[in-house]
C-alpha cells in the first residue's frame, strides 16, 4: 500500500473516479486542491519531469477551448508561468507517490499503482460536459 499525494478539482468527477480506483487497489489516497496549493514553479515543473511541455496542459480548460492560450506558441518557461497564474490551466490530476510524480493518470507511478494496467480513467468521462469540468 502506498500513500498518494492527489491533487485535484475539487467537484470534478473524473478525479473522484480515480481516487477510487486508487483506493480500490488499497492505497491511501490524500486529496488536495490543486487550485489552492501554493505552487512554485520548481514544485510544479517536478510533475512533469521530461514529458513534453504540450502534454502539462488541460485541454479542457476555458482559455485553451477558447483559443486565448494557445500552448504550441507558449513553450516551457511560459506555459509553467501560466499554470501558475491560472491553474485550470495543469492536466490533472497531479500526483505524488513513493517518491515519483506526474501529471495525469496514464503514467507512472500510476500504472504500477494500479496493477500495471493502462488506465481508462484518464481525460474527462463526460465528453457533454467537458466545458464545465474545466471551469473553477
Amino acid at each position: 500500500m502506498a500513500t498518494v499525494l492527489f491533487y485535484q478539482k475539487p467537484g470534478c468527477g473524473t478525479n473522484a473516479r480515480q481516487i477510487r480506483a486508487l483506493e480500490a487497489a488499497g492505497h491511501q489516497v490524500i486529496a488536495k486542491s490543486l487550485l489552492t496549493e501554493p505552487w512554485t514553479a520548481k514544485d510544479l515543473q517536478a510533475f512533469f519531469g521530461e514529458t513534453p511541455f504540450m502534454s502539462w496542459f488541460n485541454p479542457a480548460a476555458p482559455r485553451i477551448k477558447s483559443g486565448e492560450v494557445k500552448p504550441a506558441e507558449i513553450g516551457a518557461a511560459g506555459a509553467i508561468a501560466l499554470m501558475l497564474e491560472d491553474p485550470l490551466l495543469i492536466r490533472r490530476p497531479l500526483i505524488e507517490a513513493d517518491g515519483t510524480r506526474c501529471a495525469g493518470f496514464d503514467r507512472e507511478p500510476v500504472l504500477s499503482l494500479l496493477g500495471g494496467t493502462r488506465s481508462d480513467l484518464d481525460g474527462c468521462t463526460r465528453p457533454e460536459v467537458m466545458p464545465h469540468c474545466a471551469e473553477s
